[in-house]
C-alpha cells in the first residue's frame, strides 16, 4: 500500500509538473514558424520539403528541445533572439498544412502576424528568397490552406527551388529529390535562414530577406529556368 501511494504521489507530482510547463509555453511562446512538406521518408529529400529541411536546421543551430508530436504535427520549442519559438512540422500533408497549424494557433492564441510559413517557391531562381505578407495563394494548395485556416497576414518565407519549365511538369519536380548537383546552394540557403532567423522574430523581414541574400547568394540561374 505505501509503494501504491509512493507511485500515485510521484505520478501526481509529474502530472502537475508537466501542467505547468504546458501552461508557461501558452503563456510565453511569441512565434510559430510553420514548415510545409509531406511527412514520412519517402518526402524527406523532395524540394516540396525545403519547409521541414528549414525548420530542421533552425532547431539544430539554435538548440531547440526534442522534436514530439502534438497539433497534427511534429513540433519543438527553443528560443531565437530571447523570444520562445514554436516549430511545426504539420502531418496533415502539404495541402493541407493549414488545418494543422491552426491547431497550434488556437492553442496559444496568437494572431496570423505572429505565424511564419517556409515554403518552396516555383517562382523564384535557385536559391532565392523573398519574404511576403498578405496577398493570394499563387496557385500554392499548401498556402491556399494556411490563409483559409489561419488567415491572410501570415508571412511566407518563399525559397526559391525553380521551375522545370512547362506546367505540365511542376508536380514531378516538386516531388523530385533535390540532385546533389544542388547540395551547396540548398545547405548555403538553409544555414543563411537559421542564422538570420533573429531578424524575422524582430518582425524585420526585408533584413532577413537582404542578410540571408548576402550569406547565401543565389547561385547563378539558368536560362531554361523560369523565376529569375
Amino acid at each position: 500500500m505505501f509503494r501504491s501511494l509512493t507511485n500515485w504521489m510521484a505520478e501526481w507530482r509529474r502530472r502537475g509538473s508537466a501542467i505547468f510547463i504546458s501552461r508557461e509555453l501558452q503563456e510565453d511562446v511569441m512565434h510559430i514558424f510553420v514548415g510545409q512538406g509531406n511527412p514520412g521518408a519517402k518526402y524527406a529529400g523532395n524540394r516540396h520539403n525545403i519547409g521541414f529541411m528549414a525548420l530542421d536546421v533552425i532547431a539544430a543551430d539554435h538548440g531547440f528541445g526534442p522534436w514530439r508530436q502534438k497539433f497534427q504535427g511534429d513540433v519543438c520549442e527553443g528560443r531565437i533572439g530571447g523570444k520562445k519559438v514554436l516549430l511545426l512540422k504539420p502531418a496533415t500533408f502539404y495541402n493541407e498544412t493549414g488545418r494543422s497549424a491552426r491547431a497550434a494557433v488556437d492553442f496559444y492564441k496568437l494572431e496570423p502576424d505572429r505565424i511564419s510559413v517556409f515554403h518552396d517557391e516555383i517562382d523564384l531562381a535557385h536559391g532565392r528568397v523573398r519574404v511576403k505578407r498578405g496577398g493570394g495563394h499563387s496557385g500554392n494548395n499548401g498556402i491556399r490552406s494556411m490563409i483559409a485556416h489561419c488567415g491572410s497576414e501570415i508571412r511566407r518565407i518563399r525559397l526559391g527551388v525553380g521551375h522545370p519549365g512547362d506546367k505540365s511538369r511542376v508536380m514531378p519536380y516538386v516531388l523530385a529529390d533535390f540532385p546533389k548537383s544542388e547540395g551547396a546552394w540548398v545547405e548555403a540557403l538553409l544555414s543563411a535562414c537559421s542564422r538570420a532567423a533573429h531578424f524575422l522574430v524582430d518582425d524585420l523581414d526585408e533584413r532577413f530577406q537582404t542578410e540571408v541574400m548576402r550569406l547565401a547568394p543565389a547561385p547563378k540561374s539558368d536560362p531554361r529556368q523560369r523565376g529569375i
